[in-house]
């Protein structure tokens, strides 16, 4: 890589080796969720975002979420989670129902089929986890990676919304 610095929005520098830092961080996370996804897929005919769906309202009170609520979760867009809750209730494993406070409000729900699909996938999300990123760091470097994540998490302003998530300009009467 050349020895050029690139300057970033307040000036500052960004070396070289901290751009290949950044972008290494960014291949590691896809390709862990890539071969993630595909023991999930090989061994359950299940996607990773199918999986985090199913274990996020297994988590939830009553195994229900609101739909925007559940969208958030699962870092999924509220038109690609309601295709792929489209999918799983095909599939049986959840289930819509309206929200008695809310008519425009809609809750995804797992059912025992899905509730069972989940336990069976758990133990190879688990050991991919483990065998794939988590047996490479001692406790140490556990313990340094989690604060070094949680710092960057925490002073990270959430993204905009999705194209499809953004208020509309309304008419105001002038």
């Amino acid at each position: 890589m050349p020895t050029v610095t690139v300057l970033a929005g307040g000036g500052s520098a960004i070396t070289p080796e901290e751009l290949t830092f950044w972008r290494l961080l960014q291949r590691v996370q896809v390709r862990v969720t890539r071969v993630l996804e595909a023991d999930l897929l090989v061994e359950h005919d299940l996607s990773l975002a199918a999986y985090e769906v199913l274990a996020r309202l297994s988590e939830a009170p009553g195994r229900r979420l609101r739909m925007n609520d559940l969208a958030d979760r699962v870092l999924l867009s509220r038109s690609g989670l309601t295709r792929l809750i489209d999918r799983l209730q095909g599939e049986g494993l959840v289930e819509r129902e309206a929200c008695p406070s809310d008519a425009r409000g809609l809750y995804a729900v797992l059912t025992e089929p899905g509730a069972a699909r989940l336990a069976a996938a758990m133990p190879t999300y688990l050991r991919a986890i483990r065998e794939r990123f988590l047996d490479l760091l001692d406790a140490t470097e556990l313990r340094h990676c989690s604060a070094l994540l949680t710092r960057v998490f925490e002073r990270t302003v959430a993204c905009p919304p999705p194209r499809d998530q953004r208020p509309r300009p309304t008419d105001v009467p002038g």
